[in-house]
C-alpha cells in the first residue's frame, strides 16, 4: 500500500476543513509541527511525522546522520522511527541517499528534487526496491503525485504532498484505488441483425492489453458486453493488442468516475478523444485504468446482438452492436475470445448488468426504457 504524507506544518485558511477530509477518506499519515501538534496529539489512530526533533511523533525526520547518531545513545530516542530529508541536486546526492539506504538507520527517506525528477527516481526505484527503506518523494501537485507513484511501473512507495485543495484528497483517493473489480455473468444472445453500415469506434489504448481481457461496452446502460482486445496474431491479419474494435458511435463504455465510492460511469464511443481513461476490464471482473491514444471512427458494416439474462427470477434484455469482422470477439466465462461471426443464438458470453439509468453519464434513480 502506497503511504500517503500530508503536510500540515502550517495552518492555511481552509487547514480544519483539509484535515476533516483527510479524515473522511482515511488518510492519516500527517506532517506536523510546533504551529499545528496541539490539533493532533490527543486523536487516535493519526501517524504523526515531524522535522522537528523535540516534537512528540511517532516518525522524526532526520537532516544530518551525525544528530541522528547522537540521538540514539540517548533513550528519548531510541525507540522512535527515523526518516531522512535529502534535496537532490547532483547524482552525488542520488548516490547518499542508495547510501543511507542501506544503513538501516532509517525507514523512509524523503527525496525533494526541482529540476531532474523522472530519471533520478527512476534510478532510487532500482536500487532501492529491495531493500527495507520507503522510498518518498515530495511532490508538488496531484499529476505530479501521480507521476511518482507509476514510476517504472513499480513507483515510489509514498509521497510528501502539501494540500491546496478539498477535491486534492478526492483525486489523491481515487488515484489510489487502482483495484476496482465488477462483477460479470453470462448473457444468452437471442437475436442477431446485420447493419449494413455504421460508423465504428475502435479504441487504441496506450497500454498492451492481455489474453482475456477488453472493454466493456453496450447500447444501453442496462448492461456491457465484454469486448476482447485484439491481441491474436491470424493469417490475415498481425495483433493489435493495445486496441479493442469496441462498437458503434452511439454504445456506451465504462469509464472510471472521479467521485469517491463510485467505481464507473459511462461515456459514448463518439465522446471519447485521445488522453481519456477507460476501464480495461479481465474475465474474472478484475479490472484496471487505461489511457486512450487513439480513437479511429470508420464506415463498417455491423451487428447487433440482443442478449438476455436472468437474475434473481429477473429478465434483463440488453444489446451491443459490434463491427461484423472476425478480430472482433466477445469473451466467454473461461476467458476465451469468440469471433462474433461465429457467435450464434444460443451462445452465451460475459457481461456486466448496468445501473439502467444514467444522466450524462451519471447513474440515477429515474424511470427510464432503454430499446
Amino acid at each position: 500500500m502506497k503511504k500517503i504524507i500530508l503536510d500540515f506544518e502550517t495552518k492555511s485558511e481552509n487547514f480544519k476543513e483539509l484535515v476533516q477530509e483527510a479524515f473522511n477518506h482515511n488518510f492519516l499519515n500527517f506532517l506536523i509541527s510546533k504551529e499545528t501538534i496541539k490539533e493532533f496529539e490527543k486523536i487516535e489512530r493519526l501517524e504523526l511525522y515531524s522535522r522537528d526533533l523535540d516534537i512528540t511523533a511517532k516518525y522524526l525526520i532526520y537532516a544530518d546522520t551525525k544528530k541522528l547518531e547522537e540521538n540514539l545513545e540517548m533513550e528519548k530516542y531510541k525507540y522512535k522511527n527515523s526518516g531522512f530529508f535529502i534535496n537532490l541536486k547532483s547524482k552525488e546526492d542520488e548516490r547518499e541517499i542508495i547510501k543511507l539506504s542501506k544503513t538501516r538507520y532509517f525507514d523512509f527517506i524523503i527525496v525533494s528534487t526541482k529540476d531532474w525528477k523522472i530519471i533520478p527516481f527512476e534510478n532510487l526505484i532500482a536500487e532501492m526496491h529491495s531493500n527495507d527503506t520507503d522510498l518518498i518523494a515530495l511532490v508538488d501537485s496531484i499529476e505530479e503525485a501521480e507521476l511518482m507513484l507509476n514510476i517504472l511501473e513499480v513507483g515510489v512507495d509514498g509521497i510528501l504532498y502539501k494540500l491546496n485543495d478539498i477535491n486534492d484528497i478526492k483525486k489523491l483517493k481515487n488515484m489510489l484505488e487502482t483495484e476496482i473489480h465488477i462483477d460479470l455473468t453470462m448473457a444468452k444472445i437471442t437475436n442477431i441483425q446485420p447493419i449494413p453500415e455504421a460508423e465504428r469506434v475502435c479504441v487504441d489504448s496506450t497500454s498492451l492489453l492481455k489474453i482475456g481481457e477488453g472493454f466493456l461496452v453496450g447500447s444501453t446502460a442496462k448492461g456491457f458486453c465484454l469486448i476482447h482486445s485484439e491481441t491474436f496474431d491470424t493469417e490475415f491479419v498481425s495483433s493489435r493488442p493495445f486496441r479493442v474494435n469496441a462498437g458503434d458511435v452511439s454504445s456506451y463504455i465504462l469509464v472510471p468516475d472521479e467521485n469517491p465510492g463510485k467505481i464507473y460511469r459511462t461515456k459514448y464511443l463518439s465522446e471519447l478523444r485521445g488522453g481519456d481513461r477507460v476501464l480495461a476490464v479481465k474475465n474474472k471482473g478484475e479490472t484496471r485504468v487505461v489511457s486512450v491514444g487513439r480513437v479511429k471512427i470508420e464506415t463498417r458494416p455491423m451487428l447487433r446482438f440482443e442478449l438476455e439474462v436472468m437474475q434473481e427470477n429477473k429478465k434483463t434484455t440488453l444489446s451491443c452492436v459490434c463491427q461484423n469482422a472476425e478480430t472482433i470477439r466477445f469473451v466467454d466465462i473461461n476467458g476465451e475470445a469468440k469471433s462474433v461471426v461465429h457467435i450464434k443464438i444460443g451462445d452465451e458470453v460475459l457481461v456486466h448488468i448496468g445501473p439502467g439509468a444514467t444522466h450524462f453519464g451519471t447513474a440515477i434513480k429515474e424511470s427510464i426504457i432503454e430499446k
